[in-house]
C-alpha cells in the first residue's frame, strides 16, 4: 500500500508533482531507502544514489476482479499513466519507452541490477518506464510508470527523477 490510497486521480495534480519532483534533491551516493508514512507505514518515497521515486495514484484492490473486469481496471491504470505522458509530452516532448523486462528477470534470477530498477521492483512497479530527459540543465530525467505486485493487488503510478541517464541494459541473460 501507497500513500496515496483512496485518493482521486488528477492529471494536473500528477504532473504538478512530478515538477516537485524534479525541483526535489537527490542523494548523490548511498544506499536506497524506502520511507513510509510515520503513521501508517505506507509507502511515500524511495531515494537512492541519484534518484528518487514516488507514489502519485493507487487503485482499489483487484481482490474478487476476474475477466472483463480485472482488465477495465488494468486498463484504467494504463489510461492514467497514458493521460500523464501525455501532460508531460506537452513540457518536454516525446518520450522514450525503457523496458524493464530483462532487468526484472536478472533480479528474479537473483544476478545484480542498478540500484533504481531494483527500488522498482521492491515497490511492485514492474511496468516500462515512459522516459524523459535530460529535461533540464542539470541533466535529470524523469520517468513515470505503473504496476502492481499481484493479480489482487493495487495498481500504482509512480515517478521518478534521476541525476543519471536512464537506458536500458542490453540483452536478457538469466542466470
Amino acid at each position: 500500500m501507497t500513500s496515496r490510497a483512496g485518493e482521486t486521480f488528477d492529471v494536473d495534480r500528477a504532473a504538478a508533482e512530478v515538477d516537485d519532483l524534479l525541483a526535489a534533491q537527490v542523494p548523490a551516493d548511498g544506499p536506497t531507502e524506502a520511507k513510509g508514512d510515520p503513521a501508517t507505514g505506507e509507502w511515500t518515497v524511495t531515494v537512492g544514489a541519484g534518484f528518487r521515486i514516488v507514489p502519485l495514484w493507487e487503485g482499489e484492490p483487484l481482490t474478487g476482479l476476474y475477466g472483463a473486469e480485472w482488465n477495465d481496471e488494468a486498463d484504467a491504470g494504463d489510461a492514467r499513466l497514458a493521460s500523464l505522458t501525455k501532460a508531460l509530452e506537452a513540457r518536454w516532448g516525446p518520450h522514450r519507452t525503457v523496458r524493464l523486462d530483462g532487468p526484472f528477470l536478472r533480479w528474479q534470477g537473483g544476478s545484480p541490477i542498478e540500484a533504481l530498477f531494483e527500488a522498482l521492483f521492491a515497490e511492485d512497479l514492474y511496468g516500462d518506464l515512459n522516459v524523459w530527459g535530460p529535461v533540464d540543465s542539470t541533466g535529470r530525467c524523469v520517468a513515470a510508470t505503473v504496476g502492481h505486485s499481484d493479480g489482487d493487488a493495487p495498481l500504482v503510478l509512480a515517478a521518478l527523477v534521476t541525476d543519471r541517464p536512464i537506458t536500458e541494459p542490453a540483452g536478457v541473460e538469466v542466470p
